[in-house]
């Protein structure tokens, strides 16, 4: 056991449990002093008073002998009724001045006195110590209430619930020790771990602690500073059944966690398989016929079929392209894998070049201030949106302006927004469109792409630190506004 602190200034935090112990000892010696003086006051009252009477000085004894139980128990009463009983016996009681009985009546008298006094002493004493033990629940019910309000205002790290133990108990310190079973990896070794500690210095082996409390057969307490009494070590094994259960709870959230991920991931590949076998087969085949064509021997092509047949090269090359592309960033960002390199940025470095023909109109004032973010991700995120509006309204122009956005947790905003005008998406369908794999309009239909660019769209744009807010275009179609914070120091005039 290693050497005791001495007690520290945050003793004075403490939840008043132990002092209940040191109170029932006092009461003790205070009820045996008691009992030593009150029979000796009575008596000398009634003999400086000359009452002779002998029932009524018996009774102000048991009187007494009651004010002593009520005060240090049964054993101080049995004391005064002692007490009591020799001093009616020698200034109360025919030969006075002796401890001899003339009459037979009163020993029996002097006997009743007696056990009547001691079964006042064994009756108060027993509601003395029920009502120290309802104190001390109701002291511990006080601290667990306070630790419990405590920790549901703090940020719930373990760290912080061990700290309110601390500061609850008046300890030194407080450690949790995980214990590591033999068959662990090799690179954590068995026997015991910190798991987290608050206070100073604090103990890292049982052998090391004050006092040990066992948890459970995973977690074990170990205080620093002093031993813990009775009612504090209950108190510590109801925190440490509680620090339990809030390990679980976030190892069964965490399981939950990685389970979902990996459905996620496991979603992805089987659409991402139906995707090679529909979407990318199809530029594939069209690319390799058009070869197959241009190479057949004996077949001469004007010059506008060649044209032709290239340009499906191209066309569909460029699709592989943008496909495999999406495909790639959707499984970093499902990975977590997105670094982006912030810095200001204005929304007109971040607009990609159009499609040829493409009906695309471009406000973008040159005072707008400029927002944080990748200038590489945040020209595929509005390449997305832009490409998707241009898919689904092909016969109006697409709108391209920037907005001073509202503040967002204290922060200001800037606001791009690309706005068509095609079919638009109903309300109640419109976060489906985020998804992976879906398609906005044709409920994951695959009528063109594989419906990943709004997603990876969404993805890099929280990367960012920002988010994409989609809603309905005023007279149909569809508005999506990319909101980024502004940079810090406003990145000037573009």
């Amino acid at each position: 056991m290693a050497q005791r602190a001495p007690l520290l200034p945050a003793r004075e935090h403490r939840l008043g449990l132990s002092e209940l112990g040191v109170l029932d000892r006092r009461r003790t010696l205070l009820g045996l002093a008691l009992a030593l003086l009150l029979p000796a006051a009575v008596e000398t009252v009634v003999v400086l008073t000359g009452y002779h009477n002998f029932s009524m000085t018996m009774l102000l004894q048991l009187a007494a002998a009651v004010v002593v139980a009520v005060v240090g128990g049964l054993w101080p009463a049995a004391v005064a009724a002692v007490v009591g009983s020799l001093l009616l016996n020698y200034y109360s009681v025919d030969p006075v001045g002796t401890f001899l009985i003339a009459d037979p009546q009163v020993v029996g008298e002097l006997v009743i006195f007696l056990a009547v006094a001691c079964a006042v002493g064994l009756a108060v004493g027993a509601a003395t110590r029920r009502f120290e033990q309802a104190s001390r629940a109701q002291a511990d019910a006080r601290a667990m209430a306070e630790l419990a309000r405590g920790i549901l205002g703090s940020g719930g790290s373990v760290g912080e619930f061990l700290e309110r133990v601390r500061a609850a108990l008046g300890l030194r310190a407080v450690t949790l020790l995980d214990r590591r079973e033999p068959g662990t990896p090799r690179e954590v070794s068995p026997g015991w771990e910190v798991a987290a500690s608050a206070g100073e210095a604090p103990p890292v082996t049982p052998a090391a602690a004050d006092d040990v409390v066992v948890a459970d057969e995973h977690y074990t307490l170990l205080a620093g500073g002093r031993a813990l009494e009775p009612a504090e070590r209950r108190m510590m094994e109801a925190f440490g059944a509680y620090l339990v259960a809030i390990r679980q709870g976030r190892q069964l959230a965490s399981s939950r966690e990685d389970n979902r991920r990996l459905e996620e991931g496991n979603s992805i590949r089987t659409s991402i398989l139906r995707a090679v076998s529909h979407d990318l087969r199809t530029p594939l085949s069209g690319i390799k016929l058009s070869v197959s064509s241009l190479r057949q021997p004996g077949v001469d092509f004007d010059p506008e079929e060649q044209a032709e047949l290239l340009a499906t090269i191209e066309d569909y090359t460029d699709r592989l392209s943008v496909l495999v592309g999406n495909l790639l960033d959707m499984s970093r960002i499902s990975a977590d894998s997105v670094t982006p390199l912030l810095r200001a940025v204005h929304w007109g470095e971040a607009l990609p070049p159009w499609p040829p023909g493409a009906r695309v109109e471009v406000r973008v004032p040159e005072e707008a201030p400029a927002v944080e973010a990748d200038p590489v991700l945040l020209e595929r995120v509005v390449a997305n949106l832009v490409e998707n509006a241009l898919k689904h309204a092909p016969k109006s122009a697409v709108e391209i302006d920037v907005r001073q956005g509202a503040e967002n947790n204290g922060h200001r905003t800037g606001e791009l927004r690309v706005v068509d005008h095609g079919g638009g998406i109903p309300a109640e369908r419109i976060a489906e469109a985020f998804r992976p794999f879906q398609h906005p309009g044709d409920a994951g239909g695959h009528g063109g792409g594989i419906g990943l660019g709004l997603a990876v769209a969404k993805g890099f744009a929280e990367a960012m630190g920002g988010r994409i807010v989609a809603e309905e275009t005023p007279g149909g179609g569809l508005t999506m506004r990319v909101i980024l914070p502004l940079a810090a120091d406003g990145g000037g005039a573009a």
